[in-house]
């Protein structure tokens, strides 16, 4: 029945940063024959979510220094930059914000140099699995172009999903007034004197209102979201480093964490030292953070903190921080603390009704709304037919508090009964619930590097 169906020694679901990372991860390391299949729907690899766009005021978040696609070659990024911009020094280019588009083109170029020399083959699919079910030699999957192939090991690398706009009326709005954050070219197409609405203010809002300042737009930016807090800057430069005790930190429960974490940063701004310098100290221990909280604790983070933690761990680019505080003087960007209730379509425009504190009403009117929201969490709600099809099928469940997939240490997907399957791994976003930290860069090449050794020391 399946001796027509192309058999893959591992099919890697989403072909973004994590899915290129491990590509690469996969061909570096093979010793022998091994056939991998991407399967991506975009035409390039390595282009997904946030680095899919060619704006070049799209900075990456962080500093070039800490954007390589390998643990044990730091500076690899900042090497592909120096090869190409010879008139800047290398420190100078590792402190420097340089454009998203910049590193997709980077991983482009490390996975062509990673297949000329791999014993091992890739091949890239324009389709996406939509089922799956196991056979005799592994995983047999169905794709949404209507083929099949088959794989011995499944590795989910879907990406971020993007949330839906909440708001009743919001889905029935035309698709000319209902515009996502990461469609570019539809952002692009707003008309410059338009108002515009932007749901969310977070990073996908910062793109948003980047993308038209930077085209000229003259109309106002209204920027609403339930908290009202925007992304803190980082610190120009390379800032000093900050001793902290992780041990004496971890040993916290959360409240205790809070107000270390306050304290710290007081002492550290009254000794010169910028309260970044701060949250870095605690950058690369995120995950061992979250695991030693217990899980009420958890899940008072998600209710009260992480909003707080969120602007100040995922930082933008001093320059992007001060064209956003420019806006918001002249009044061009104004920022709305409130909930957002119904979007509804009028004759001209969108009326918008939300809520804020103490029962403040809020009315607004726009040409279009601008879907930030951010990142959807609950595989249940991410339109996703393959996890909807893994966890229907008792393959896969919910990861701690609904978010992403359950997984072990390794990264090995639980059953429905939570035993680790040896055949389907996970990486990136759905790991989030087990991990917490896990959408950034150094931790998607950490997993990537991870599960390419278990896959092919298990050959």
């Amino acid at each position: 029945m399946f001796a027509s169906t192309p058999l893959y020694d591992i099919a890697i679901a989403g072909g973004g940063a994590a899915g290129t990372l491990l590509a690469i991860q996969l061909l570096r390391a093979a010793r022998a024959p091994l056939r991998i299949a991407v399967l991506e729907p975009r035409a390039q690899l390595g282009r997904g979510g946030a680095h899919a766009t060619r704006h070049a005021e799209h900075l990456l978040n962080v500093p070039a220094g800490g954007m390589s696609a390998f643990n044990d070659a730091p500076g690899d990024f900042v090497d592909w930059l120096l090869a190409g911009q010879v008139e800047a020094t290398r420190e100078a280019l590792a402190a420097r914000f340089v454009p998203r588009r910049a590193f997709a083109d980077y991983l482009t170029q490390r996975l062509q140099e990673a297949r000329d020399a791999s014993t091992g083959v890739m091949v890239h699919l324009q389709t996406r699995a939509t089922g799956i079910e196991r056979i005799a030699n592994g995983l047999r999957l169905e794709l949404e172009d209507g083929t099949t192939l088959s794989a011995t090991t499944l590795v989910l690398a879907t990406g971020n999903a993007p949330r839906p706009l909440p708001a009743r009326g919001a889905s029935a709005l035309p698709a000319a007034q209902r515009i996502e954050a990461w469609d570019t070219v539809a952002v692009d197409s707003i008309a410059a004197d338009a108002q515009v609405c932007v749901i969310g203010s977070g990073l996908s809002m910062v793109d948003t209102a980047m993308a038209l300042l930077t085209a000229g737009h003259r109309g106002t930016l209204h920027v609403l979201s339930r908290h009202g807090l925007m992304p803190l800057p980082h610190v120009e430069g390379q800032p000093p480093s900050y001793a902290l005790d992780v041990d004496a930190f971890a040993a916290l429960p959360l409240r205790g964490r809070m107000h270390a974490l306050r304290a710290h940063a007081a002492r550290a701004v009254a000794a010169g030292t910028p309260w970044q310098s701060v949250i870095d100290a605690l950058r690369p221990h995120v995950q061992r953070l979250w695991t030693t909280l217990s899980c009420v604790d958890q899940r008072r983070f998600l209710r009260h903190v992480v909003r707080l933690w969120d602007v100040h761990r995922h930082r933008i680019a001093p320059a992007v921080h001060a064209r956003l505080q420019q806006a918001l003087t002249s009044g061009q960007l104004q920022r709305h603390r409130a909930r957002l209730d119904s979007a509804i379509a009028g004759e001209r425009c969108v009326q918008l009704q939300g809520h804020g504190p103490h029962g403040r009403t809020l009315s607004l009117e726009a040409a279009c709304v601008v879907n930030a929201t951010g990142v959807e969490l609950r595989v249940q709600a991410m339109r996703n037919p393959l996890l909807s099809e893994l966890t229907g099928r008792g393959l896969a469940r919910p990861g701690p508090h609904g978010i992403g997939l359950d997984t072990d240490g390794d990264g090995r997907v639980l059953e429905a009964d939570g035993v680790a399957q040896a055949d389907l791994f996970a990486l990136g976003s759905l790991r989030m619930g087990s991990l917490w930290e896990s959408l950034a860069i150094p931790e998607l090449r950490g997993q990537a590097e991870a599960i390419a050794k278990a896959l092919l020391g298990a050959r």
